[in-house]
């Protein structure tokens, strides 16, 4: 794909805030949703096939990846931190508890609030997960070294900051 922008995409310190660069301007390869997305459906893609053959789906993985990384988190929290709508959130939460994954408690301040821990047979089923996610971060980032996959996290989490609608 031919380059064609010749300007500076983030035009914010420019004077001229008024003319937009076009998509074509900017080109696919420069726009960074695109590339996320492009990057995040493939790494999904891949973990997806793979955890078909350990009876497992995203959504649950993504639940409990957080969950393995946290003492106790509240329903609305844990679709956040997934990145899971809170229908399927629900739906995924019934299906963990069905298999003994996890535990839901109703908050004993608050019974309407519910928070969400993992079991040790949901630890177990990431710990087997774990080993096919960190290898496709590996494969990811492959002949990138530490400062630069230090400073692209560090850029992420700067973005993080400027989109997200939570404080979590």
């Amino acid at each position: 794909m031919e380059e064609r922008f010749s300007g500076g995409i983030l035009r914010s310190n420019r004077q001229d805030d008024t003319i937009v660069p076009s998509l074509g301007e900017i080109g696919l390869n420069n726009f960074a949703p695109y590339l996320m997305n492009r990057l995040m459906a493939r790494y999904n893609a891949n973990l997806a096939e793979e955890l078909k053959h350990m009876d497992m789906t995203t959504a649950k993985v993504r639940t409990l990846a957080v969950l393995s990384v946290t003492s106790s988190v509240t329903i609305n929290e844990l679709s956040v931190f997934a990145v899971i709508e809170q229908s399927t959130m629900s739906r995924t939460l019934d299906s963990l508890e069905e298999q003994g994954f996890i535990r839901r408690q109703a908050r004993a301040e608050d019974m309407r609030v519910r928070d969400v821990t993992i079991t040790e047979e949901g630890r177990a089923a990431f710990d087997r997960v774990w080993p096919t996610m960190y290898g496709f971060l590996l494969q990811m980032f492959d002949g990138i070294d530490e400062d630069e996959h230090r400073a692209f996290v560090g850029t992420l989490q700067k973005i993080l900051r400027n989109v997200r609608k939570h404080d979590i």
